[in-house]
C-alpha cells in the first residue's frame, strides 16, 4: 500500500498488522521467537521457498525485533507490509 493512502496517523507504540516476506523455509517454531506470528511457506516459480508471515506486532520495537531475528537467520527480507486498515 503507498504510504500516500494511510489516512490515520501511526505512532511508534501503537499494535499494527504485518505481513513479512521473507527468502528461505523458516519453520512454524520459529513462530514464538518472532512476535507470535503466523508463518506460512509456500514455492514460487522458480523453484524458491517463501515464507510469509502475518500477525500483529505490539509495537515498532517489536518490529524490529523480529527483523533482525530474521537477519540472524540469515533470511533475505522480501517485503514488509503495512496491513493497518486505514478506512
Amino acid at each position: 500500500m503507498p504510504v500516500a493512502h494511510f489516512k490515520k496517523r501511526l505512532t511508534l507504540d501503537e499494535p499494527v498488522l504485518y505481513r513479512i516476506g521473507v527468502q528461505g523455509r523458516l519453520n512454524e517454531r520459529w513462530s514464538d521467537r518472532l512476535a507470535g506470528m503466523c508463518i506460512t511457506t509456500s514455492s514460487v516459480e522458480t523453484g524458491t521457498e517463501v515464507s510469509t508471515l502475518h500477525g500483529r506486532v505490539r509495537d515498532q520495537s517489536e518490529l524490529i525485533g523480529v527483523l533482525i531475528s530474521l537477519y540472524e537467520l540469515h533470511l533475505p527480507i522480501l517485503s514488509v507490509e503495512n496491513l493497518t486498515d486505514d478506512k
